[in-house]
C-alpha cells in the first residue's frame, strides 16, 4: 500500500491555521488546485459523512467524504470516492500540531492508498509534491505572520 507524508512548519499559530482548512467545502479559497467545490445534498461542511464534490484548474472532478473532524485535536480525515487518479481506497489526514517555541504549526498531510504498483511511485510523488506541498505552500504565503 503506497503512502504519502508531507510535512512542514507554517509560521501562524496552529488555530489561525485550522480556521483556513477546518472547511471542508473551503478548498478552493486556499488550495490553488482547486477551482471550485460544493457540499452534496446541501450538508454541512463539518457533518461527518459529507460528500465535497469539486474540480481542479484542469477540469477534473473529484469527490470525497469527510471521515473525521477534530477542533480539539486539529485533524481531518477524509477518503476520494470519485477521482480520475488511478487508485483506490485512498483515505488522507491533514494534521495540524501548534509548535510552542514561537507562534507556529507543525503541518502534516499523509495518504495511503491502493493501486498497480507501475503507478505507485508517480501518484506518491505527484500528490506529495502537487497537492500536499502545494497546499501547505499557499497556506504559508496567505496566512503566515
Amino acid at each position: 500500500m503506497p503512502r504519502v507524508y508531507i510535512s512542514s512548519v507554517i509560521d501562524a499559530p496552529a488555530s489561525r491555521v485550522w480556521d483556513r482548512v477546518r472547511d471542508f467545502n473551503g478548498l478552493s479559497r486556499w488550495h490553488p488546485l482547486v477551482r471550485d467545490s460544493r457540499i452534496e445534498n446541501g450538508e454541512p461542511p463539518d457533518k461527518i459523512g459529507c460528500v465535497r464534490d469539486f474540480h481542479l484548474q484542469n477540469g477534473d472532478r473529484i469527490r470525497e467524504k469527510l471521515l473525521g473532524l477534530s477542533d480539539y485535536d486539529y485533524f481531518c480525515t477524509y477518503s476520494i470516492l470519485e477521482s480520475p487518479m488511478p487508485l483506490t481506497d485512498y483515505v488522507a489526514t491533514l494534521r495540524l500540531t501548534p509548535v510552542t517555541d514561537g507562534d507556529r504549526c507543525f503541518a502534516e498531510w499523509t495518504a495511503e492508498f491502493e493501486c498497480d504498483e507501475s503507478e505507485a511511485e508517480g501518484l506518491v510523488t505527484g500528490i506529495g509534491e502537487d497537492v500536499f506541498m502545494a497546499g501547505f505552500s499557499a497556506l504559508k504565503r496567505q496566512i503566515s505572520v
